[in-house]
């Protein structure tokens, strides 16, 4: 039920809740008109033009404008959270007319106070019901209060035995109807806020699916072209190394070539990251020397083509074994190191650090480039997501998953303009491997124990 809203709102959820609920509410206010209608033409036809008769039409009458005042907001799609909150209270105080006509404290029409903190749960969560509670049992007190003080009688048509007009007749149904007003908001309040979080876990999982699906639709495509693109990268490759062992070739012409295999070799580290991406495979854990791992990384990068530009360095321990998968840990550091490589300027530093620590590891790559907004941390390990003109969004998504399926823990550090450092935490560490000759002792020494 949309009402002509348009397309475009701040809030569509609660719009399309107050559509629905401006709906019923014309729908509850014609099934009262028909059945005070009924009631009294049933008796006789002259109690329609009563002082009780009166007051219920011109309640329902005020309830039907008031139902076309909201629809004419709505339609404006500007201020829902306060047309809500404007709809609870004034229905609370339509509800108090009706209980004034109908008995009083003790009227079965208070039951309509819990209607509408049922209905503020469903349009705000617990605020709302909780602003409907408190409207409603503020009308219904102020009611039964102006009764007690006899500053409202009950209506001159109706008989006075029917209205409990001393405080002491009032405390029961009082007590009894602000208990059940109570439960149903507290009642309403947590199922309203269980459904949200509920309905936050679907949205999460339908994100999740959807992403699963594009990640199977790209590891079929993936599958399918890895050898086509491979295999002329390696003919296009293996020509270029012939071209350049050949005697007699300028100086011009051996700079075009190396800027081919550069090329090449870009093209190869990208369906390589699309295929880790898009089919990943479950890590072979092992014993890893993880500082062997970062200084190979750093010389091979150093020696590629982007990499002589950038000042490259590790820090650390010259070994420290790890737990891990080989090949996958030395792509989350080649991926890590090229990422701060391709945001580096030429001259700057790119360090890779190993922090060696009891149980958990920790390994950096800082950089000394642009630095990335706080506000886009968030958003760089998902797939396809670059700041970079020329980035694709693989490669970190790459690590993030290689990462997630070890139990490690990754952050980035970073201000705009001061660089970024990628920590991993390994939470799997192992001890190094003891020394045989220590071995060889507490072998003796055992055996020398009684």
């Amino acid at each position: 039920m949309r009402l002509g809203l348009p397309l475009r709102l701040t809030e569509p959820l609660l719009a399309t809740r107050l559509a629905w609920l401006t709906g019923l509410r014309l729908l509850l206010l014609t099934l009262l008109l028909g059945l005070t209608a009924s009631f009294h033409l049933r008796r006789n036809i002259n109690e329609l033009e009563s002082f009780s008769g009166n007051l219920v039409l011109a309640t329902l009458a005020f309830a039907y404008g008031l139902a076309a005042i909201y629809a004419a907001v709505l339609r404006q799609g500007r201020r829902l959270v306060g047309l809500a909150y404007t709809q609870l209270v004034l229905d609370q105080l339509t509800w108090t007319a009706l209980v004034y006509v109908s008995g009083g404290a003790a009227s079965g029409a208070t039951a309509f106070y819990g209607l509408t903190c049922l209905t503020g749960a469903i349009l705000i969560g617990l605020r709302g019901a909780a602003v409907a509670a408190a409207a409603g049992a503020s009308f219904y007190l102020g009611l039964c209060s102006a009764f007690a003080s006899g500053l409202i009688r009950p209506p001159p048509d109706q008989s006075h035995r029917l209205y409990a007009l001393r405080l002491v007749d009032m405390a029961y149904p009082v007590m009894l109807n602000l208990l059940v007003m109570m439960i149903v908001t507290l009642l309403a309040g947590y199922l309203a806020e269980r459904l949200r979080l509920a309905g936050g876990r679907l949205l999460e999982a339908t994100l999740r699916a959807e992403r699963a699906e594009k990640l199977a639709m790209l590891g079929r495509l993936a599958a399918g072209l890895a050898h086509e693109i491979r295999n002329p990268l390696g003919s296009i490759v293996g020509s270029i190394q012939l071209v350049q062992s050949a005697p007699g070739l300028d100086e011009e012409s051996r700079e075009l070539c190396q800027l081919v295999e550069r090329e090449t070799a870009r093209l190869n580290d990208l369906v390589s990251d699309m295929l880790d991406l898009a089919r990943p495979r479950p890590p072979a854990l092992g014993p890893v020397d993880l500082a062997k791992v970062a200084q190979d990384v750093v010389r091979l990068a150093a020696r590629s083509g982007r990499g002589s530009d950038v000042e490259l360095g590790y820090e650390g321990p010259d070994a420290l074994t790890v737990t891990a998968d080989a090949g996958q840990l030395r792509q989350v550091l080649w991926n890590l190191v090229r990422n701060a490589i391709q945001a580096s300027s030429p001259g700057a530093r790119v360090t890779v650090r190993v922090d060696e620590r009891a149980d958990s590891p920790v390994l950096e790559v800082s950089d000394q480039g642009p630095g990335i907004p706080s506000e886009l941390q968030a958003e760089i390990f998902d797939a396809f997501f670059t700041t970079r003109a020329a980035g694709v969004g693989i490669g970190l998504a790459v690590v993030k998953r290689i990462v997630d399926d070890h139990g490690w823990a990754i952050e980035v550090v970073s201000e705009k303009g001061q660089g970024a450092t990628f920590r991993v935490e390994l939470r799997r560490a192992i001890r190094p491997p003891m020394p045989e000759e220590t071995v060889h002792d507490l072998g003796k020494l055992a055996r020398s124990l009684p």
